[in-house]
């Protein structure tokens, strides 16, 4: 168990929490302190969750014993986690056993790989957790660059996006932190996934010194994932195009589907049927 991680992600997501998000058939316990902070207090989520008040200081003071299922599960509700955040919540308890990653190439699924190819015209790769693009189609190279020339390293989602900010591909206004949040929240999950990757640890720690919105992402525990994300891309013929990047996970595997498309009818997509 990670007592220290578990108990910033229980003090970050209760800081996120306000009191009128609770019920408003539930009763929080009254207290004679003012409320110093937006967020919920630690007896508010004890008595939510049906736990003691000092039991629940010491989780989010790391000193507290492993939470038992059960008490993960009413803290999860307690704080209104979301799927993705109560499986987190359990792997940084240490119920779930992490995953194996020796460093050998990953096997893409064979009906993946016949997606990619059956996705005519419309630019996608497919990514693992650590965001390395393991497989693409020929509209994706042709819009964002020739996977194939770049070395195994250098295919990284996050590395390819940090070469070409502000040249090839930026945010769309009002979204120019989505990017950065989204992978902070993947490589988060990641991280508890497989304690043990040293190229991951590198990775996370070479983007949270180079892009502020990932390591405020990351400090905040963010593991919640954002399935559409909008960009603006200059493409050196195609010209300034408006496109939605979307991202499916690939059940049973550790690999997601990442596709870009245009708005109907728009010159975006139009000039992507030109790839």
């Amino acid at each position: 168990m990670s007592s220290q991680e578990l108990a910033d992600f229980l003090r970050r997501r209760r800081e996120d929490l306000r009191p009128e998000d609770v019920q408003a058939e539930t009763t929080l316990p009254p207290s004679r302190r003012a409320r110093r902070t937006p967020g919920l207090r630690r007896e508010e989520v004890a008595a939510l969750a049906q736990v003691s008040v000092s039991y629940y200081e010491r989780l989010e003071q790391a000193r507290a014993p492993r939470p038992s299922p059960q008490v993960l599960s009413a803290l999860a509700t307690a704080l209104q986690l979301t799927d993705a955040e109560r499986d987190h919540l359990a792997r940084l308890a240490g119920q779930v056993l992490p995953a194996e990653n020796d460093g050998a190439p990953e096997r893409v699924p064979e009906d993946a790989q016949q997606l990619l190819g059956r996705l005519d015209g419309i630019p996608a790769y497919i990514v693992n957790d650590r965001q390395d693009i393991v497989a693409w189609n020929a509209a994706a190279a042709a819009l964002i660059t020739d996977f194939s020339r770049l070395t195994p390293d250098e295919r990284n989602l996050t590395r390819i996006s940090t070469r070409f900010r502000g040249t090839l591909c930026t945010g769309a206004p009002g979204s120019e932190s989505e990017f950065s949040q989204q992978v902070a929240a993947q490589l988060r999950a990641a991280s508890v996934l497989y304690p043990t990757d040293k190229v991951l640890a590198e990775l996370i720690n070479e983007f949270a010194t180079h892009d502020p919105d990932f390591a405020s992402s990351w400090r905040n525990h963010a593991v919640r994932p954002i399935p559409g994300v909008q960009k603006r891309l200059h493409h050196p013929t195609l010209g300034e195009l408006e496109i939605d990047r979307h991202t499916l996970s690939l059940p049973g595997s550790g690999f997601s589907l990442v596709m870009y498309t245009a708005e109907v009818g728009s010159p975006s997509a139009t000039a992507l049927k030109s790839l």
